[in-house]
């Protein structure tokens, strides 16, 4: 039976003695989609890609990829599969040219193959490969893309990017991802892990993770429907010094949640009959308009209600 999920993962846990870092998850990944993976560090999303790559054994449930189950077909999918890690992963004393041909080497690629795709990824991503010099001597963006290059060599169908952006401008964050978007486009399937929220909102559907399980799974925007039938709401302060007073007033009389944006306060009340009686107490402190929800909303929702599951799979 065909499926159009490239990726399945049925109650997947991993542990370390009695930790669980992945704790019986379950999703899949449609072919050609963009699936972010978001949570703080140590939510469990490097475990993840790690298991699904073959890196480590699950402890128990079940990896498929394109249909093989990971944990007796490895060799068989490492050819498909590209992995960026979410550390500096080529070799600083070697320049570009010397850093592709190793990639390449390690999936037994011919020089002239290497040099011939090497070419090509370059100058899809608008760049010059030969560049000279030791790769440690060039910015953080242009060693992440040059690092995405050496994944991409091999001309795998799944590509795994494992926090790709880490301690990059955020110039450098935007032109990786104008580079994700132009890989989706041309058939790749990319699973990003990221706990920049900002960045989720280019994903197809996304992956909430919190000590290892899935509190929230759905499209952006399914998410934001999900947890805000009401929107949350931006609370401006009118006096100087008043943002933490009006924050502990708020909480203390738990009508809801808050967060520090700036010199502002974003708030989700639960009702919002209780929320006009706080703010018409509080009117020489602050004014207040509706807003959109963003996944950093989201986010906190899901932690403080426990998530919707079921969100991605309907």
């Amino acid at each position: 039976m065909t499926t159009n999920n490239i990726i399945e993962v049925k109650n997947l846990t991993v542990a370390f003695g009695k930790f669980k870092a992945v704790d019986g998850i379950s999703f899949s990944i449609k072919r050609g989609e963009i699936f972010g993976f978001l949570g703080a560090n140590g939510a469990g999303k490097t475990t993840t890609i790690r298991t699904i790559c073959g890196i480590l054994n699950p402890t128990s449930g079940q990896v498929l990829v394109n249909g093989r189950d990971i944990s007796v077909s490895t060799a068989v999918l490492k050819p498909h599969i590209g992995y960026m890690s979410q550390k500096f992963m080529l070799y600083p004393d070697l320049t570009v040219k010397e850093n592709m041909s190793f990639a390449g080497s390690l999936y037994n690629m011919r020089e002239e193959d290497i040099e011939k795709r090497s070419g090509e990824l370059f100058k899809f991503i608008g760049m010059e490969h030969n560049i000279p010099g030791a790769v440690k001597n060039l910015s953080g963006g242009v060693k992440q893309i040059i690092a995405l290059c050496a994944a991409l060599l091999h001309n795998p169908d799944l590509i795994f990017l494992d926090e790709p952006t880490a301690g990059t401008s955020p110039a450098a964050r935007r032109d990786f991802w104008r580079l994700i978007q132009k890989l989706a486009a041309g058939g790749k399937t990319v699973f990003v892990t990221t706990h920049y929220m900002d960045e989720a909102e280019y994903c197809n559907r996304i992956v909430l993770m919190e000590k290892g399980r899935i509190i929230a799974f759905d499209t952006p925007e399914g998410l934001k429907k999900t947890f805000f039938k009401q929107k949350p709401l931006e609370l401006t302060m009118l006096k100087p010094d008043i943002l933490p007073v009006v924050k502990a007033e708020f909480d203390a009389l738990n009508i809801g949640m808050s967060a520090v944006f700036g010199s502002n306060l974003r708030v989700s009340p639960d009702n919002f009959e209780n929320f006009k009686k706080f703010a018409d107490g509080n009117k020489e402190n602050f004014d207040y308009k509706e807003i959109e929800p963003t996944l950093d909303d989201v986010f906190l929702k899901a932690l403080k209600t426990g998530g919707n599951l079921n969100g991605g799979e309907k």
